[in-house]
């Protein structure tokens, strides 16, 4: 039985147990050579940061979405699309920590199936 699937430490995406990685699953931080080469950079904080500061302006059980994050660093719409994927490589990173939880229509979703809008929240018990 193969052992149990970790978390990219960049992208906050599942990393799947493959045979290949059978010597070395322990070594094994990164989904892919674009997150190895990536890594978690100072932005990355930052955005954590913005997110955990967003929510901890609002009522317990409001969401945020990550264009609010991007909002609250950049007002220069290229700069803003530039933010988007990673504020919500940040906000997979925090699910992965269990700090928040992604949603869409109001359900938890995976963080790293999701595909369009997302929704960010404090995590619930």
């Amino acid at each position: 039985m193969p052992p149990a699937d970790k978390t990219c430490a960049s992208c906050g995406r599942r990393i799947e147990w493959r045979k290949k990685w059978e010597r070395n699953w322990d070594d094994v931080l990164y989904c892919s050579d674009a997150c190895r080469r990536r890594k978690v950079s100072a932005v990355d904080r930052e955005l954590e940061t913005g997110i955990r500061t967003l929510l901890a302006a609002r009522s317990a059980t409001s969401t945020i979405c990550p264009s609010d994050v991007v909002r609250t660093m950049t007002a220069d719409e290229d700069e803003w699309r530039a933010l988007m994927e990673p504020v919500r490589r940040a906000a997979r990173r925090m699910v992965a920590a269990g700090e928040v939880e992604i949603t869409q229509g109001g359900k938890v979703v995976d963080p790293s199936t999701a595909k369009g809008p997302i929704r960010i929240r404090r995590r619930r018990s």
